[in-house]
């Protein structure tokens, strides 16, 4: 059997990726490429490898999120290894490793304690946020939009910031919001913004909570909330949000540490996890905690 496993995205990064997934096997004959979307049991898939085999994950942040839901409650014994082929690559920005290199970094003690949020009845694990707000519209607008460009057999990339400023200007009306963090609620009116962060990043470079910190002892996330201003200031203090920059807004910025963080709308929006879009939702709930949430139990990251 081989020692090393490729899974790949074909539909993250294009040709790129596929150049880097190239590379990978190229360095090793022995290595298997399987494409992700044909795993239909991460529990049989992993069942099946011999426990010194390691497997190498390429894709982006999607790719990771899909992952991680997928090895819940499996037990790997597995070194789990990961390429950033994605287009956002948030999860790689912060943990520091680089997109399309020839190497890549192992991630097990990044998987086995991940928080969850549950929204419209639905449980799943996240890795980066959830978002609520103009970034849940964005990845809407984005998917309607990337959908016509397929119809037409024209796709053409996504132009993001575009959305934001249209949304921003003339699209997207603010709501009014409940956060409640660990029991204590907060009230917040004309709100563009109210993202849990697991990591730093999200939405492909924007340093929402400069201070998180990922596997952090204390299991506690950052709810980021936009919130009490009107458009064109709005518009004016988003690109902030790009370096980290925007929490000098303390009127209109508000970041809140906890465990369990639920989020309350006045109306429906769109909500995005990890960059994939779920529509007309008017709340969500997170939890972290210590325990392992995820596929790899804290025991066997010790032989890690």
């Amino acid at each position: 059997m081989a020692d090393k496993y490729i899974l790949y995205n074909p539909y993250a990064g294009g040709a790129e990726a596929n150049e880097a997934v190239k590379a990978l096997q190229t360095a090793d004959e022995e290595t298997v490429a399987i494409n992700i979307c044909r795993v239909s049991s991460y529990r049989t898939f992993f069942d099946g490898l011999e426990p010194d085999a390691s497997v190498v994950l390429c894709g982006g942040d999607g790719t990771l999120n899909r992952f991680v839901n997928g090895i819940s409650g499996v037990e790997i014994k597995n070194k789990i290894y990961y390429l950033p082929t994605g287009t956002g690559n948030d999860f790689a920005r912060d943990i520091g490793c680089k997109p399309f290199e020839k190497s890549a970094v192992c991630i097990n003690d990044y998987l086995w304690r991940l928080p969850n949020v549950t929204v419209k009845v639905e449980k799943r694990l996240f890795v980066n946020n959830v978002g609520f707000g103009i970034d849940g519209y964005c990845c809407e607008t984005g998917d309607k939009l990337r959908e016509e460009s397929l119809k037409k057999k024209n796709p053409k990339p996504i132009n993001y910031t575009k959305i934001a400023i249209g949304g921003l200007l003339f699209h997207y009306k603010p709501k009014n919001a409940t956060v409640t963090v660990d029991g204590e609620s907060f009230k917040f009116k004309k709100v563009w913004l109210a993202t849990v962060m697991n990591g730093r990043y999200y939405g492909g470079g924007m340093m929402a909570a400069p201070d998180q910190e990922r596997n952090r002892q204390d299991g506690k996330v950052s709810a980021v909330v936009f919130h009490n201003v009107g458009k064109l200031l709005a518009l004016l203090i988003f690109p902030s949000i790009f370096i980290g920059k925007h929490t000098k807004y303390k009127k209109h910025m508000t970041i809140l540490e906890g465990n369990s963080v639920d989020v309350e709308f006045d109306s429906p929006t769109p909500l995005q996890i990890d960059g994939e879009t779920v529509s007309d939702v008017t709340g969500y709930s997170v939890r972290s905690d210590k325990a392992g949430l995820c596929g790899l139990p804290e025991r066997e990251l010790a032989a890690v």
